[in-house]
């Protein structure tokens, strides 16, 4: 949500493009649902900031997910339909694991998404191009080498730095002036 204010109020300065950073690269076998439940426990902390966005405890029988890649597929999938597209389904996607304890890794969710974003169903199948799983590794690949260890991981075009974590609203803000007086 922080990001997205940033992108907001600065729409003429900045052009924020949302990258792959895949958490899970490969499916974990043996992690179980209610050791996923306890690590979901975390998720109380961002959750404690008004301005963080929509996180609880896990609350379904679902899952875990298994990886990160199905997900990621499907937003990079969404984003060849406009940004609107990405925009929702992105949304959407964040709002199913963080908040409704949905396995983003099934493809009936990922359908159902799909579906609920309002997108043609015949495009669904878009998410299946290599090309798109080449730029999603890609992505991270180039992540990982900046100093990517988690999300969100906030990186200026041609930089060396990176910010990883969730932080105050306050420090975005800060980078952003930085950097637009410097232009």
């Amino acid at each position: 949500m922080r990001l997205r204010r940033i992108e907001e109020n600065h729409r003429d300065e900045i052009d924020l493009e949302w990258r792959s950073f895949l958490l899970r690269p490969r499916p974990s076998p043996g992690r179980t649902l209610e050791k996923f439940r306890e690590y979901t426990k975390s998720w109380q902390r961002p959750a404690a900031d008004s301005d963080s966005g929509n996180f609880r405890e896990w609350r379904t029988d679902e899952g875990p997910p298994s990886h990160s890649i199905p997900p990621h597929l499907v937003a990079k999938a969404a984003a060849r339909l406009g940004s609107a597209a990405f925009e929702q389904v992105h949304e959407a996607l964040l709002r199913a694991y963080f908040f409704d304890s949905r396995d983003i890794t099934t493809d009936e969710t990922l359908v159902s998404i799909w579906r609920d974003a309002g997108l043609p169903e015949s495009d669904f199948e878009r998410r299946e191009d290599p090309a798109i799983l080449q730029a999603v590794l890609r992505e991270h690949n180039e992540a990982q080498e900046h100093g990517a260890t988690g999300v969100p991981a906030v990186r200026v075009e041609g930089g060396d730095g990176i910010i990883v974590g969730a932080h105050p609203y306050e420090l975005y803000e800060r980078w952003v002036q930085r950097l637009t007086k410097q232009e």
